[in-house]
């Protein structure tokens, strides 16, 4: 039988942590049932692996801890917008996840983010309109489901003002003055279903895009850009692959981190490669 400590999120948009262990333990796991708060607990519970139920926030602070421990992580997606479960090419059905989660044995190394070493990331953190779009999204998800993503960068588009910002990647400034947006990025995953161009997960470092700001009408273009791809074929688009990024921003600038706002101001984003090991097949 393999043991798992199942860490659940209760407030992620479709998390039922009972249901979950039921569905774990019908593949012939034993679960020991943690909250979010225990992830220090769980890891040193005596599990063979960590199953990870919630939304894309929830996943990078138990990825952390699962691999500082040594134990495989296996995720259950159970929010709204699942960027890094699709990004992984992860079941999003709760009986399939869960299979994959006891019975799985093909893993992957994985890299995390880490903003000013406190904070770890499986996706993006981005400043500029990501932020108040995140914050707008949260209160429409109940109603609009993945699509209140959207709905809030139509918002924050029409709303919000530039970030004044400064970008260091390894040392090379890759931009500096107005900017609609910085991100940098793991897996790249995120705004339910954009994938940054050209990242990779498992390289151990980070891709850094900053947006120039301009006319607010071409907002549009760069959104569908993001989506279907080539916006680093922007003429106002700058992208770079770093292990360190340093971004400047005025005090008390939040950053949307896989999905959470965080008021961080001026940051400095470093790469932690083959951090964890996550369960794929």
């Amino acid at each position: 039988m393999t043991t798992v400590a199942l860490v659940a999120n209760e407030r992620s948009g479709s998390s039922d942590p009972e249901r979950c262990a039921e569905c774990l333990r019908s593949f012939g796991a034993g679960v020991r049932r943690f909250d979010i708060e225990q992830i220090d607990e769980a890891v040193v519970s005596g599990v063979e692996r960590v199953v990870v139920a919630g939304g894309d926030g929830s996943i990078a602070p138990v990825a952390a801890a699962a691999g500082a421990a040594g134990l495989p992580l296996a995720v259950v997606p159970a929010g709204t917008a699942n960027d890094f479960a699709g990004r992984m090419n992860l079941p999003d059905e709760l009986p399939e996840a869960c299979r994959l989660a006891v019975q799985g044995t093909r893993m992957r190394e994985l890299e995390l983010g880490w903003l000013n070493r406190e904070r770890p990331f499986v996706n993006v953190a981005s400043a500029g309109l990501p932020a108040p779009a995140a914050r707008r999204a949260s209160s429409w998800k109940r109603l609009l489901g993945p699509l209140a993503y959207a709905a809030g960068a139509v918002v924050a588009g029409l709303t919000a003002k530039p970030l004044t910002c400064l970008v260091d990647c390894d040392g090379r400034e890759l931009l500096a003055g107005e900017a609609w947006q910085v991100t940098v990025a793991a897996s790249g995953a995120f705004g339910a279903g954009v994938v940054l161009d050209g990242t990779d997960p498992s390289d151990g470092r980070l891709d850094v895009m900053g947006i120039e700001a301009g006319p607010r009408l071409g907002l549009v273009g760069l959104a569908y850009r993001l989506r279907s791809g080539g916006v680093a074929d922007h003429p106002r688009a700058f992208q770079t692959r770093c292990t360190t990024a340093e971004v400047r921003v005025p005090d008390g600038t939040p950053f949307n981190v896989d999905g959470e706002v965080v008021t961080a101001g001026s940051a400095r984003f470093t790469a932690q490669e083959r951090a964890f090991q996550l369960v794929i097949g």
